[in-house]
C-alpha cells in the first residue's frame, strides 16, 4: 500500500518521541567552522632556510663587483658568493591558496630574507627595500574554460626561463648555472596566462614590465610565450620566448629571449636535463648576442644520496654578460645527503674557466681559472607535506 502524507508524518514523529511518548528535542545545528581555521585548512605554508659555507681557492682578498650591498668575492657564482665565510643564503616564508573550481580565488606571496634576496634586488633598476624581501606576490583567477584549465595571475611573479630556480631546494646542484645568473631574468611584473588542455601540454604567454621590474622603467611593455609538453611522464621539454625594450627611457630597441629546457627520467635512478639559451639586445646603435648550453645529470642510488654533474658553455661574443667579450664554461660536481625529515646537505665542488684572466686572485693577480669549495645546508618544510 502505498504510504499517505499523513502516516508518514505519524513515523516521523513516533521515530523522534521518546520510549514514555514524550517528543525529543531537535538535534543541534553544527557550529560554524572558525574562519582562520578555514583559510589556513585551504592555505599552504612552506619556506625554508639555506645556509652555506664556501672556499674559493684563488683566495680573493677583494670582491669581483657589489650587487644589492652584496659583495661577490667569487666571480661568475650566483648567491653562493662569500669566500671563507659561513653566510645566510636566504630564508623564505611562502603562503599560497591555489585556486580550485569551487573556490576560484587565489594568491602566493613569498617573503625572502637574506644576501640572495638582495641580489635579486640589486638588479632590479630602480630597487626598494620593500620589493627586496617580496620574491613573488601576485593574485589569480582559475577562468571557466570548459575542457581544460585556465589561470590567471595579476602581480610579481619569477621568471618561466631557465632550469634552475631561486630556491636551492629545487634545483640539483647548490650553486647556479652560469645560465641562470648571466642569461636570463629573475622575476616579472605584469599578468599572465596559463592554459592546460590536457596533463600532457601548457600553453602560456604574459605582459609585463620587463626582466627584473617591479616598476617600469621605458614606456613599453615585454611579452612572454611558454608552451611545455610532456609526451611521457618520463620527458618534459619546455619552448620559451620572451621580446620587448629593456634599456632604461629606451622603449625602441628590443631584447630577445630563447630558452629551451629538456628533461628526461632515464629509470628512477638517473635523471638528464639540457638547457639552452640564446639572447640579443641593442645598446646603441650596436647589437649583442649571448648563448650557452648545460648539461646535467643526476645519479640517485637510493632515497638519501645522489651524485650531481654539472657542464656548461657560455659564450659572451660582445660581453654584455660579463663585461667582456669571452667564452667561459664551469664544471660542477655536487654530492648531495638527504633526509626524510627535510634537512639537506650538498657538497660541491666548481670550476670555472675563462678566455681571459678574469678570476681575481689573491690580493691583485688575476686568473683564467677559479675553483671552489661549497657546502650547503637546507632545511624545508610545508604545512600540506603528508
Amino acid at each position: 500500500m502505498v504510504p499517505t502524507v499523513k502516516s508518514v508524518v505519524a513515523n516521523a514523529t513516533a521515530e523522534s518521541s521518546s520510549p514514555g511518548g514524550e517528543p525529543q528535542a531537535a538535534a543541534p545545528e553544527a557550529a560554524a567552522e572558525n574562519p582562520v581555521l578555514t583559510f589556513f585548512k585551504n592555505t599552504e605554508l612552506s619556506g625554508f632556510v639555506d645556509t652555506y659555507y664556501a672556499y674559493n681557492f684563488n683566495t680573493p682578498k677583494s670582491p669581483c663587483a657589489t650587487v644589492g650591498g652584496v659583495a661577490i668575492s667569487t666571480c661568475l657564482h650566483n648567491f653562493d658568493v662569500a669566500h671563507n665565510a659561513f653566510s645566510l643564503n636566504l630564508a623564505e616564508l611562502a603562503l599560497e591558496k591555489k585556486p580550485a573550481a569551487g573556490s576560484r580565488g587565489g594568491f602566493r606571496i613569498d617573503l625572502d630574507y637574506g644576501s640572495a634576496a638582495a641580489i635579486v634586488a640589486g638588479f632590479d633598476p630602480s630597487p626598494t627595500s620593500i620589493n627586496q624581501n617580496i620574491q613573488q606576490a601576485y593574485v589569480s583567477y582559475l577562468a571557466p574554460a570548459g575542457t581544460g584549465t585556465l589561470q590567471l595571475d595579476f602581480g610579481k611573479f619569477v621568471t618561466q626561463h631557465g632550469a634552475e630556480v631561486i630556491e636551492t631546494k629545487d634545483n640539483w646542484n647548490y650553486s647556479r648555472s652560469l645560465l641562470f645568473s648571466l642569461a636570463i631574468p629573475y622575476y616579472h611584473m605584469g599578468v599572465r596566462a596559463a592554459y592546460s588542455p590536457n596533463d600532457k601540454v601548457t600553453l602560456a604567454a604574459n605582459i609585463s614590465n620587463g626582466w627584473n621590474n617591479v616598476v617600469e622603467n621605458n614606456t613599453g611593455k615585454t611579452a612572454g610565450f611558454m608552451a611545455m609538453v610532456k609526451p611521457t611522464s618520463a620527458v618534459s621539454w619546455s619552448v620559451n620566448y620572451m621580446v620587448g625594450p629593456e634599456q632604461t627611457d629606451n622603449k625602441d630597441d628590443y631584447r630577445h629571449l630563447f630558452d629551451t629546457t629538456v628533461s628526461y627520467t632515464a629509470s628512477p635512478k638517473v635523471s638528464l636535463m639540457l638547457n639552452y639559451d640564446f639572447g640579443k639586445d641593442t645598446i646603441g646603435k650596436t647589437s649583442v648576442t649571448w648563448q650557452g648550453v648545460g648539461v646535467y645529470a643526476k645519479f640517485t642510488p637510493n632515497p638519501w644520496f645522489a651524485l650531481v654533474p654539472r657542464i656548461e658553455y657560455l659564450k659572451d661574443t660582445d660581453g654584455f654578460m660579463t663585461g667582456v667579450s669571452q667564452k667561459v664554461k664551469e664544471f660542477t660536481l655536487t654530492a648531495e645527503f638527504k633526509h626524510k625529515d627535510g634537512v639537506m646537505m650538498r657538497v660541491e665542488y666548481r670550476a670555472d674557466m675563462a678566455e681571459t684572466p678574469y678570476f681575481i686572485k689573491n690580493a691583485s693577480e688575476t686568473s683564467k681559472n677559479q675553483n671552489a669549495l661549497i657546502i650547503g645546508w637546507v632545511y624545508a618544510f610545508s604545512s600540506k607535506t603528508p
